[in-house]
């Protein structure tokens, strides 16, 4: 069996409202609470983000996901709806822009809690298989 990851914990002000963001953003499900008291975002059949309250200082880290053309154009209408602030590049300016510089799309935004989100629809950390 090959190594998948299955959970990652996602530290945050509050978890509730932070899990029903992204969750609404990516179209995927989620939960108020589970197991562990966390507020899960149901990624796909095989990954959840856990979100976790806590008042104590974080790292900001950044989470990257993959999406079809058809899921980024949606969810890309989303944010927009939503009125959130978005990017083209990882650390420039709000320019409210898609990156096509690796051959698809691709987005940065951060959310309340000072995480930053990306969605790519081509992938440049690996080529494809």
């Amino acid at each position: 069996m090959s190594i998948e990851l299955d959970h990652f914990i996602v530290p945050c002000k509050n978890q509730v409202e932070s899990a029903r963001r992204l969750a609404e953003l990516l179209g995927v499900p989620w939960e108020k609470s589970t197991l562990g008291g966390f507020s899960p975002v149901y990624l796909n059949d095989g990954l959840t983000l856990d979100f976790q309250q806590t008042s104590e200082p974080y790292p900001v880290a950044h989470y990257c996901f993959r999406v079809s053309q058809a899921q980024f154009d949606a969810i890309l209408a989303r944010l927009q709806g939503a009125g959130i602030a978005y990017r083209s590049r990882v650390s420039g300016p709000v320019d409210m822009k898609s990156n096509q510089e690796y051959g698809g799309d691709m987005v940065y935004w951060n959310e309340p809690d000072g995480h930053l989100w990306e969605m790519l629809t081509v992938s440049y950390a690996r080529k494809p298989s």
